[in-house]
């Protein structure tokens, strides 16, 4: 930065910015901010209820950098102080320095600030500041400089989540999440933890003919002491890049946990893999919402009828709500083409969820039942199988290898039938209703 001049801007001074959709969950830290302008503080307050802020404590304040040296010299600093200022660079370096001296050893301070000057930039990071933003500014670039503040070095493999679930029971989300697995490990290199979350039904033991004594319950279990050693030794290995963490598929005790009893688990599992796939049962309980949400990727499998439509439109809804700074899910459409079983078009199916499926898959049950019984993967049963292929380009598609190619094609609203199934009496018949569809 010593060859910079005061003629160049911010841009110009990061060589290389944070990319805001490479953002990490932000740790549980405290985080105060004091905002000059309603705009700021409302971006604050939004990012606050952002999936990576979850785990931070954050309060927005008015004032500025004066009410916050005036606020700290009675109160403990926390571990993040945000200040915007819309003053000219000598009198916010004169602020600042005030502060400075009311606020706690360790307390990391982001200026926010309306001077997009690089002369301003190298003087507060020469004193200390850890990042200067300057406005105007959205959710997710403060969500990004939040997780830069606090990336440790070293960890630059914190896991993707992949997050797998069908909109109905049976619909074959498990089978994909299994083979988009087993495809990410033997098609990137890369290694891969497949956690079979159906606790008490769970398949992926079956599917990789694979009978571990121990998985997702012991490590939760211990989760007080859960680390990479022990994680490591609970885990079953398939495949030289992939690893799975089993359900204990029996029904010898219920299930019943709370919203957090897989945070730790899935802090380790971040920490350790590069790539974790969440095959996540047809259930709505506060744990399996949580890791829906937490999720970086998320994989909704749905067969081409109206119940499927009508459930993955409220997980869709539900889901989009709770991450308004994420992508929305993302679509499978399964089993297309089972004959004489009425269907929706693949288009008018899309149409009513306004979201392009990533993959269509024929119905063939003599390819996945073989490959079921046999214990194998779709490319193992048959390597000539197109099949195969589907599963490499959701791999690719979920983790940003592959950009989706969008269907032009404009299909039906099928809105109106969901309103018809929900308001259907009684008597009517299923004739009628498949006349409607």
């Amino acid at each position: 930065m010593s060859n910079l001049t005061q003629t160049e801007t911010l841009d110009d001074a990061i060589a290389e910015p944070v990319r805001t959709d490479d953002a990490r969950p932000i740790p549980r830290i405290t985080i105060q901010a004091f905002c000059d302008t309603p705009e700021v503080a409302g971006t604050i307050e939004m990012a606050s209820g952002d999936r990576r802020m979850t785990r931070a404590h954050v309060k927005v304040h008015t004032g500025g950098i004066a009410a916050a040296a005036e606020f700290y010299k009675s109160a403990p600093t926390p571990n993040l102080i945000v200040v915007e200022s819309r003053l000219p660079s000598h009198e916010l370096l004169a602020e600042l320095d005030v502060m400075a001296e009311v606020c706690d050893a360790g307390t990391k301070v982001l200026v926010i600030g309306h001077s997009n000057d690089v002369t301003t930039y190298r003087e507060l990071l020469r004193r200390g500041v850890s990042d200067y933003l300057v406005t105007p500014l959205d959710v997710m670039t403060i969500i990004a400089s939040v997780s830069e503040i606090y990336h440790e070095e070293g960890s630059e493999k914190l896991g993707h989540l992949y997050a797998f679930i069908g909109s109905k029971g049976g619909v074959g989300s498990s089978t994909i999440a299994h083979n988009v697995a087993w495809t990410m490990a033997r098609v990137f290199g890369s290694d891969v933890l497949l956690t079979d979350m159906d606790l008490p039904f769970g398949t992926a033991g079956l599917d990789f003919n694979q009978d571990p004594m121990q998985g997702v319950v012991d490590a939760m279990s211990g989760s007080d002491r859960l680390d990479e050693v022990l994680l490591d030794r609970l885990l079953a290995k398939c495949e030289e890049h992939l690893s799975l963490l089993a359900a204990p598929a029996s029904l010898d005790k219920s299930y019943d946990f709370e919203d957090a009893a897989f945070d730790k688990l899935l802090d380790v599992v971040q920490a350790n893999v590069p790539s974790v796939v969440l095959d996540i049962p047809h259930v709505w309980t506060g744990w399996a919402k949580k890791m829906l949400v937490a999720a970086d990727e998320i994989v909704i499998t749905a067969v081409p009828d109206l119940a499927n439509l009508r459930n993955a439109k409220n997980l869709i809804d539900n889901l989009k709500q709770e991450r308004p700074n994420d992508r929305p899910p993302r679509l499978v459409l399964n089993q297309v083409g089972v004959p004489k079983r009425p269907e929706i078009k693949s288009d008018d199916f899309a149409a009513a969820l306004q979201l392009e499926p990533i993959a269509t898959l024929p119905f063939d049950p003599l390819l996945f039942g073989t490959a079921a019984n046999n214990g194998q993967m779709i490319a193992e049963a048959s390597a000539k199988s197109s099949i195969s292929d589907v599963f490499t380009d959701i791999s690719q598609i979920i983790t940003g290898r592959k950009e989706l190619r969008r269907n032009r094609r404009v299909g039906l609203n099928l809105a109106p039938l969901i309103e018809k199934l929900k308001a259907r009496p009684k008597g009517q018949s299923k004739q009628k209703l498949k006349k409607a569809s």
